[in-house]
C-alpha cells in the first residue's frame, strides 16, 4: 500500500485523525482534505509527511482536485442539523461524485452504528427519533453502495469514548467535572463504546487489504457498560470518586442539557447501538476496553472532586 495515495477527511478530527495515524503508520502515503491549511492542526499534519489539500466539502472544484490521483478515500461527514438538514447529503454526494470521476478504488465511509435500521426503531413512526440525523446517515451510505467503487467498506461506530473527555463532555456530560454523571441514560442501560483508534485500525485494514472488506457494513464497539459500570471505571482510572444519577428527561432539559443530547440518551434506554461484538472480533483486530481508554487518558478527564 506505500504507494498507493489516500485521501482523509475530517483528517484534523477524532476519527480522521485516527485513519491519519494508523495509515502512516502503515507507512501508506495520505492526502488531507483540510479547510484552511495553515491552521495549527493541519500544520501539524504536514510535519508528519501528510499532503494537504485545500477544500470544502461545498466547493466541488476543490475536491476534484483533492482526489486527483488518489486510490482510496476515507470518507465522513459533519452530521445534519435542523438549520441545514441536507448539508450532509450534499457533502457526501460531493465527495463521492469526485471520487468516482477519478476513479478511486476503494472508497471506507464512516457512518454510525444501526444506520439503515431506524425504520425499526421503537416509535420513529411517531417522530420520536432525530430523522434528519439517522436519514442523512442512511442516505449517505446509500450513495456509497450505488455508486459502483471497485472497493467499498461501511464503518458504522458507536458511542465515542472520547465523549467522556473535554471539550466534548462539557456539553455532553457537564456534571462530569463535578464528579457526576448525571443523564437520563438508566442505571441498567448498556451503552456501546468505541475508541476512535480502534476506527482508524479498522479502516486501515479496509485499505490494506480491500477484496476481504469489500461491501462489509460493519458495527464498531470496544466495549459495552452501563453507566453505573462507566462512573466506576472513571473513578479507578482517576482517582477521584465519580458517581451516577439517573435523571427523567424532562428534568434532564430543565438542567439546560443540550435536547438533543437527551434525546440519544433515551434513544438508547429503547433501542441502542447492538453492536455484535462476536463480528467485530472476527476481523481479527484489538478492541480498546473503556478501562484503558480511561488508564490512557486518566489526566485528560479534568474531573474535580476527592
Amino acid at each position: 500500500m506505500a504507494s498507493k495515495l489516500i485521501l482523509v477527511t475530517g483528517a484534523t478530527g477524532l476519527q480522521g485523525g485516527a485513519v491519519v495515524d494508523a495509515l502512516l503508520a502503515d507507512s501508506a502515503p495520505v492526502r488531507a482534505l483540510v479547510r484552511n491549511p495553515a491552521s495549527p492542526a493541519a500544520l501539524q499534519l504536514a510535519a508528519r509527511g501528510v499532503e494537504l489539500a485545500h477544500g470544502d466539502f461545498d466547493d466541488a472544484d476543490s475536491l476534484h482536485a483533492a482526489t486527483a490521483d488518489v486510490w482510496g478515500v476515507f470518507s465522513m461527514q459533519n452530521p445534519s442539523t435542523n438549520d441545514a438538514p441536507e448539508a450532509e447529503l450534499r457533502a457526501g454526494r460531493n465527495l463521492i461524485d469526485a471520487a468516482h470521476a477519478a476513479g478511486v478504488t476503494t472508497f471506507v465511509q464512516t457512518s454510525v452504528a444501526r444506520a439503515g435500521d431506524q425504520q425499526s426503531f421503537a416509535g420513529w413512526h411517531d417522530g420520536r427519533w432525530d430523522e434528519i440525523y439517522w436519514n442523512a446517515k442512511s442516505g449517505v451510505i446509500d450513495m456509497v453502495r450505488a455508486a459502483n467503487f471497485p472497493f467499498y467498506t461501511i464503518l458504522k461506530p458507536a458511542l465515542m469514548m472520547a465523549n467522556f473527555l473535554p471539550p466534548r463532555s462539557q456539553w455532553i456530560w457537564p456534571s462530569l467535572q463535578r464528579s457526576i454523571i448525571e443523564t437520563a441514560v438508566k442505571a441498567d442501560t448498556t451503552l456501546d463504546l468505541i475508541d476512535a483508534i480502534d476506527i482508524g485500525r479498522f479502516a486501515a485494514a479496509a485499505f490494506a487489504d480491500p477484496r476481504r472488506f469489500n461491501g462489509q457494513e460493519i458495527d464498531l464497539a470496544g466495549d459495552a457498560l452501563t453507566p453505573v459500570e462507566i462512573a466506576a471505571i472513571l473513578s479507578e482510572a482517576t482517582g477521584k470518586t465519580v458517581a451516577y444519577a439517573h435523571l427523567t428527561a424532562e428534568d434532564a432539559k430543565a438542567q439546560g442539557r443540550i435536547p438533543a443530547v437527551v434525546v440519544s440518551e433515551e434513544w438508547n434506554n429503547v433501542e441502542g447501538y447492538r453492536v455484535d461484538m462476536a463480528k467485530v472480533d472476527s476481523f481479527g483486530m484489538k478492541r480498546t476496553s473503556f478501562a484503558d481508554f480511561a488508564r490512557r487518558h486518566a489526566e485528560d478527564f479534568h474531573i474535580k472532586g476527592q
